[in-house]
């Protein structure tokens, strides 16, 4: 306690005022330096979300695009999701383990730490079942990063990767084969979404070599080059590209497949950059900085 030389009280809500004595009467007790009373700010909201339980614990909420991911124990880079989960078109929900996958529009199965594990996972949920019956009455499917490995026929892990090498059935709704290896892929790419030759951007951070019929309707071109990979009858895609739908563009154009077509959408990083601006812009106005920044100075 005697390292303590300040406090900072957060999260308040309603009227700052009537907790004004308690401030002071900490301070008496503790013998603290007041330095700020930061009451809640509700741009906090547009931020990406600090771990996958704050979207699990969402309630579903609207009447737009039905989109449905499938909560896998070691999902990887979820804030893929956020851009859907602000956008006022979409009804964004996370279905928890022993659920089945509700009629939607589309289902994501997002990245994933341990893609083979979390795949015996989806399958042990039922979730292959239900997904292949979304698939045959024409909802659409979007792979990222390990859930495009996952669509695929199958995924081989000689090198042992991910545990005992071996090779174990995909979910067979898009014809690809996966094959891990330890060379990892960790890159920013910009590209076109094809059809549509919109621009996109995002990065990738995987392991692993897919390869296919289906690549050769590339969900992307990236330099030229194919990405991806698209159905034939143009309702599963898979990529490797995290962040594809925090252009407001891209996700437009994405989002247009599936029959929702709105207005022009923000980019999603705009969003999170005015979000980062108005908190900052929030915390000087509640906290004594000069306070704070001279008890952080060295005596």
């Amino acid at each position: 306690a005697g390292r303590i030389k300040g406090f900072i009280v957060n999260k308040m809500r309603g009227d700052a005022s009537l907790f004004t004595d308690g401030m002071t009467t900490i301070s008496r007790q503790t013998g603290w330096e007041k330095l700020g009373l930061v009451t809640h700010c509700a741009h906090v909201g547009d931020l990406p979300a600090e771990d996958a339980s704050d979207l699990v614990n969402e309630t579903p909420v609207g009447d737009g695009l039905r989109v449905i991911v499938p909560q896998l124990p070691t999902i990887a880079n979820f804030d893929d999701l956020d851009p859907l989960r602000s956008d006022p078109g979409v009804t964004l929900e996370i279905v928890a383990p022993g659920r089945p996958l509700p009629v939607c529009d589309l289902v994501i199965i997002p990245g994933s730490k341990a893609t083979m594990s979390d795949l015996a996972f989806f399958k042990k949920q039922g979730w292959d079942i239900d997904l292949k019956a979304h698939t045959r009455r024409g909802g659409r499917v979007l792979g990222i990063c390990g859930g495009y490995q996952m669509l695929g026929k199958s995924i081989e892990d000689n090198e042992g990767i991910e545990g005992p090498p071996g090779l174990v059935e995909g979910l067979n709704v898009l014809d690809v084969q996966t094959v891990l290896t330890n060379d990892k892929r960790l890159t920013e790419v910009r590209g076109l979404l094809v059809p549509e030759g919109v621009p996109l951007t995002g990065y990738e951070i995987h392991v692993g070599r897919t390869t296919g019929p289906a690549t050769q309707r590339p969900f992307a071109t990236l330099d030229g080059e194919p990405e991806g990979a698209i159905s034939p009858d143009g309702r599963v895609w898979g990529t490797y590209l995290h962040g594809v739908l925090s252009g407001g563009n891209a996700r437009k154009a994405l989002l247009s497949r599936v029959g929702c077509a709105g207005p022009d959408l923000q980019d999603h990083d705009e969003r999170v950059e005015a979000a980062l601006d108005a908190w900052a812009d929030h915390l000087e106005a509640c906290i004594d900085l000069d306070a704070l920044l001279a008890l952080a100075r060295p005596v």
